[in-house]
C-alpha cells in the first residue's frame, strides 16, 4: 500500500521541456506522371475530344447537350408514346394561348367598363353642383 501512495505522488514525465519529432519531408501530392509528358503524348493519352456526358439511369441512357439533359435515341419510351406526348403538348399550348388572349380581352373590358364609371361619377357630380347653384 505504501509503496502504491509513493507512486501516485511520482510524477508521470521525468523531463519537464516538450520536444516532438520533426516530421519527415512530405512526398510529391501528385503521383501521376503524366505532366512529364511532352504534350503530343499527353494528347494521346488523355485525348482532345471528351464528349458529353452521359449517364443510364433505370435503362434509359441521357447524354447533356447545350445546358440539357437529353435522352438518346432507342431509349424505353415508344414512338407512339412521343407522338401521344406531343400531341398533347400541342393542345395544352393552343389551350394556353386562348386563355391568355380570354385574359387580355376581360382586363380590356374592365378598362372600359372602370373607365365609363368614372366620367358617369363625373357628370353626377357636375349635375349637383349645377343644380345646388341654381338654388
Amino acid at each position: 500500500m505504501e509503496e502504491f501512495k509513493r507512486s501516485l505522488k511520482m510524477p508521470l514525465f521525468v523531463g519537464n521541456t516538450f520536444s516532438p519529432k520533426k516530421t519527415p519531408p512530405r512526398k510529391s501530392a501528385s503521383l501521376s506522371n503524366l505532366h512529364t509528358l511532352d504534350r503530343s503524348t499527353r494528347e494521346v493519352e488523355l485525348g482532345l475530344e471528351y464528349g458529353a456526358p452521359v449517364m443510364n439511369i433505370g435503362g434509359q441512357s441521357l447524354k447533356f447537350e447545350e445546358g440539357q439533359w437529353i435522352a438518346d435515341s432507342g431509349g424505353s419510351v415508344s414512338g407512339k408514346e412521343v407522338q401521344r406526348l406531343k400531341k398533347r403538348n400541342m393542345q395544352l399550348e393552343e389551350e394556353n394561348n386562348l386563355l391568355k388572349l380570354k385574359i387580355e380581352i376581360l382586363l380590356d373590358m374592365l378598362t372600359e367598363t372602370t373607365a365609363e364609371s368614372h366620367l358617369m361619377e363625373r357628370e353626377l357630380e357636375e349635375m349637383k353642383n349645377h343644380h345646388r347653384r341654381k338654388k
